[in-house]
């Protein structure tokens, strides 16, 4: 008997703050069978502009870069000679916010409270009608333009799918890169996890479909509508590691920013979209070896600067030993390798308040430390 396809709004009793990072691969699978009747019904379009302001940013920053892909925002601050932390947030459902998304849960505020303070953050745009063609090589290229306007080598932060992008950039690019830190990054799909399972069991033509019906964009508001997974406080509270209190106006503050947050989405170029699917999460190319980035087949074991992996116990989106399973690919010295593993789940690894107190306290210790011959002796927590 065929296994019963499952709506979103039945998987709704799953964690909606992991499950919203699976949406595009989900949104695939039901376009087999009963998504494809209802995006007859309602033709995609690219996401409407929203009527309502933005989301400021919580760390005041400087838009120095405008580039088709990306505005970079420099959060710098006292010393401009000190070394450039460049954080690669994931180009998926939502904006680059995740990596600034309130006070004491934002990465950047953390991040300089431990003393960095040449911070910037690629914040992506949302994809329009002539950006339908853009490929993963074009990301890579603006990545690069961006690296070089601040000044290599920069420390590259690579959270969940920026994860896959930094390190396959600092293969491409070594001399750019001095150190890597990848937190809940997907790379050796063969390590089972949610998201690759759901992709393998996907034929290509389920995406491409999806593609076709948006025009050659994948439509950020529309799959949301048809996600239509509600979170509560809850959720919240899980993901922000804290007890908002009921009815408490920090609770109402954040539950209404969490809601703005979540509407706010992008739209994806269908060309980075279909190049993603099959060559990151089908064919595993990243891992195996057989990756091309600009011209240039990626050999991950010549990699060799110091690395920081991150994951969470409770990650079904990147579980730890998938996140883990990238060292063995690596060419960087078990001396120069650290992790750490937290009791979490994937997005209260860029937002909640316990992870940003604990580990990135020890990221942000040993992106400073002058690791001199004893590269990747232990920081304390």
């Amino acid at each position: 008997m065929a296994e019963e396809t499952k709506t979103p709004k039945q998987n709704a009793g799953a964690d909606w703050a992991q499950q919203v990072w699976l949406w595009p691969l989900e949104a695939a699978r039901l376009a087999l069978d009963s998504y494809a009747q209802w995006f007859a019904d309602q033709k995609p379009a690219p996401s409407p502009a929203s009527e309502q302001k933005p989301l400021a940013w919580t760390t005041p920053n400087t838009v120095v870069l405008q580039l088709q892909s990306m505005r970079l925002r420099e959060f710098s601050r006292g010393n401009s000679k000190q070394q450039p932390v460049l954080v690669c947030a994931p180009y998926a459902l939502h904006g680059a916010l995740v990596a600034d998304f309130a006070p004491g849960h934002s990465l950047v505020e953390a991040l300089q409270r431990d003393g960095m303070n040449r911070i910037y953050v690629p914040d992506w745009c949302s994809a329009t009608a002539d950006m339908r063609n853009l490929s993963i090589d074009n990301y890579l290229a603006e990545l690069n333009v961006a690296i070089d306007e601040i000044g290599a080598p920069v420390d590259l932060v690579g959270l969940c799918q920026g994860g896959w992008l930094s390190l396959v950039y600092a293969a491409r690019f070594p001399g750019k890169v001095r150190r890597l830190v990848l937190a809940g990054a997907p790379v050796d799909i063969s390590t089972p996890s949610e998201l690759s399972k759901m992709v393998a069991a996907l034929p290509r033509q389920a995406f491409e479909q999806m593609v076709r019906q948006g025009e050659g964009i994948v439509s950020g508001e529309h799959m949301l509508r048809f996600w239509n997974i509600p979170f509560n406080q809850h959720d919240v509270e899980a993901t922000l590691q804290r007890n908002l209190g009921e009815g408490s106006d920090e609770a109402s503050v954040l539950l209404d920013r969490f809601e703005r947050w979540d509407r706010a989405t992008l739209d994806l170029p269908g060309t980075y979209y279909l190049e993603v699917t099959e060559q990151v999460f089908r064919q595993n190319l990243i891992a195996r070896g057989r990756f091309v980035a600009l011209g240039r087949r990626i050999d991950l074991g010549e990699v060799r600067v110091p690395v920081f992996l991150l994951a969470g116990d409770d990650d079904i989106v990147v579980p730890r030993d998938q996140a883990f399973a990238t060292a063995a690919l690596l060419g960087t010295p078990p001396a120069r390798l650290e992790r750490a593993c937290e009791p979490c789940g994937h997005l209260s690894l860029f937002m909640g308040r316990k992870v940003l107190s604990h580990s990135w306290r020890r990221i942000a210790r040993w992106l400073q430390a002058d690791l001199g011959d004893v590269a990747g002796a232990k920081i304390s927590a």
